[in-house]
């Protein structure tokens, strides 16, 4: 298939356009001009967003797409009002915009990448943050395309992820820091269930997910919405002794030193089921391995 990808220079992006194309599909990335590049796939067709409608429909008229897999966003777990025009363009009018253009053009199917943080307390709806609300209201909106075009919208929602050459400020890379200097790190009460899933299961989420999009019974997965859940839910505290058994280092932390945050999410969303015929293949221990090194 031909399929546009965005958020094609962030982590999971990096990871599944290389397996998009080791699957034998032709993959175009759209990137604003200042993005990184450097992070690309070389096989990867790259076009370089004007940030115009004109723009994006005028290239998905050329391409003629067979899906749109939408992973880019900017994430702010807290927002200032500054940021708010910004969060809006990313999460929601970029969205629409990908959503406008291939309506026009017909594309046949789109995944969307949405987040536990929409639902607050395990709630059907509830935003952590102003980021998690600007998720919920792009798939509000794309209900409109969906309706009143033949594109089969999906969503496929994710948690904590975390893999080799993770560059984000994420926990196991806190902690493989910290393993390594001796550093003590303050950290709250560690009483939060987490909900963390490695990069290859992710990854073969969205690969699933594409092969039945591109079935005949493409039309049952219409407003659909999926998740990528970890089979190993435990508190932050007891994950890090799993990360301490795994990587057999000791890891400094000052427990309870930081109070929790403002809507702190203590359990993960419960209430997501997933891709049909999905399922991890990794222990978090072998994960966990993958990630720091201690294992190719």
């Amino acid at each position: 298939m031909k399929i546009l990808l965005t958020g094609a220079t962030g982590f999971i992006g990096k990871h599944l356009s290389k397996k998009l194309i080791e699957a034998g599909h032709t993959v175009h990335a759209i990137i604003r001009n200042s993005s990184d590049r450097q992070r690309l796939d070389p096989m990867l067709n790259v076009h370089i967003h004007d940030e115009t409608v004109a723009d994006l429909i005028g290239y998905f008229e050329r391409e003629r797409f067979d899906g749109v897999i939408h992973l880019a966003s900017l994430f702010l777990a807290a927002h200032s009002a500054d940021q708010i025009e910004k969060l809006i363009a990313s999460n929601v009018t970029f969205g629409t915009l990908l959503l406008e253009a291939s309506k026009t053009s017909k594309v046949k199917w789109f995944i969307n990448t949405g987040t536990f943080w929409q639902h607050y307390g395990d709630r059907d709806y509830d935003p952590v943050n102003l980021y998690a609300a600007t998720k919920e209201a792009f798939e509000k909106i794309a209900a409109y395309y969906s309706e009143t075009s033949d594109l089969i919208f999906t969503t496929l929602k994710l948690n904590d992820t975390f893999g080799p050459d993770d560059t984000r400020n994420k926990i196991f890379t806190l902690w493989d820091k910290i393993s390594r200097t001796d550093e003590i790190l303050e950290m709250s009460g560690g009483e939060q269930l987490i909900d963390i899933s490695y990069i290859d299961d992710v990854v073969s989420a969205y690969l699933k997910l594409t092969e039945h999009l591109s079935s005949e019974h493409a039309n049952d997965f219409k407003d659909s919405t999926f998740a990528v859940m970890s089979a190993h839910r435990m508190s932050l505290k007891d994950l890090a002794g799993e990360f301490e058994k795994a990587t057999h280092k000791k890891l400094n932390i000052a427990w309870g030193a930081k109070p929790y945050r403002e809507r702190e999410v203590m359990i993960p969303w419960t209430g997501g089921k997933p891709v049909p015929g999905w399922e991890s293949h990794h222990t978090l221990h072998e994960a966990i391995q993958k990630t720091s090194g201690a294992i190719p």
